[in-house]
């Protein structure tokens, strides 16, 4: 049977010098396979500079502006969260590949690109799907991306003075948070910036988020984990009547009096995973559990 004809669009970290070689060994694959490939624009830029050389291409996009079957995110998980914010409602299935040091998102190695691909054309990849959380201000999605797949963050914006951010859950009055800040994570984003603060580590699929306050004034205001179905509302009070709020890093700076609400999004990011990789075995590896381990 003929090999169905696919589509990719590629995204990479235009800031960071990458192995070119095995960037060129992985379009030259998806060439052999007859797949159109298309690149971002302002990675394609770099990528021409470096490689001083033609490579085969379908053509190059911009911003939100591709239709493609697969993404492929070369970089670390910071590039595998901006082609997720791209991908937004389209939910195309995102290949991470893992170009730096520490990934969870990004979990392919260079060396194993190619036998995803494989599994990919012969259809027969794994694809793992993770919730998202949305930020609404005054009930009005934010101007830029509003979608999170780690964490939405409300932040103090001076160096001096805490916050004061009234919680509440699904109508219920939870907390006021004084504090630098407060993060809302997803599963996915329990690894990442709510790992630091000292949020709950959460296995995905588990349908939960948690609340993890930053640098709290009070010692006795702990993290706190919640259905993701869920409705949370904040109010915020700064002494320079404003903040920030950062969605998967993106950050935006509004005025007090706002009313923030934070809830599940309606569509979920699609991860292709390698066979018979596992969270727990991923945790162990990156977070290198085990390691000062002394035989006895």
């Amino acid at each position: 049977m003929a090999e169905k004809r696919l589509s990719f669009a590629v995204f990479g970290n235009a800031s960071k010098a990458f192995d070119t070689l095995q960037i060129l060994d992985m379009l030259d694959y998806l060439a052999g396979h007859k797949a159109d490939v298309y690149i971002e624009q302002n990675f394609y830029r770099v990528l021409a500079n470096e490689l001083k050389r033609d490579f085969p291409i379908a053509g190059v996009f911009e911003g939100v502006n591709f239709d493609v079957d697969y993404v492929i995110s070369l970089g670390g998980d910071g590039t595998f969260l901006k082609a997720a914010s791209k991908v937004g409602p389209k939910q195309t299935p995102i290949i991470g590949v893992n170009m730096g040091r520490l990934g969870f998102l990004a979990n392919v190695v260079p060396e194993d690109i190619e036998r995803v691909l494989d599994d990919v054309f012969a259809g027969k990849c794994e694809i793992e799907e993770r919730a998202v959380i949305q930020l609404e201000a005054d009930g009005e999605p934010l101007e830029n991306c509003p979608f999170a797949l780690n964490d939405i963050a409300i932040l103090k914006r001076d160096n001096a003075a805490m916050i004061s951010i009234k919680a509440s859950v699904d109508g219920e009055y939870l907390v006021t948070y004084l504090a630098d800040g407060l993060v809302i994570s997803t599963p996915t984003g329990s690894t990442a910036y709510s790992l630091s603060i000292g949020g709950p580590i959460i296995v995905p699929q588990s349908g939960i988020l948690s609340i993890t306050p930053v640098a709290p004034h009070s010692l006795n205001i702990r993290p706190i984990v919640i259905n993701d179905e869920a409705e949370i509302k904040l109010e915020v009070q700064s002494r320079s009547h404003n903040f920030l709020a950062a969605v998967d890093g993106r950050s935006e700076k509004l005025r007090e009096g706002v009313t923030l609400t934070v809830k599940k999004a309606p569509h979920k990011v699609r991860i292709v995973k390698l066979h018979g990789q596992r969270f727990f075995s991923t945790l162990r590896e990156k977070l290198m559990w085990g390691a000062d381990t002394r035989k006895l």
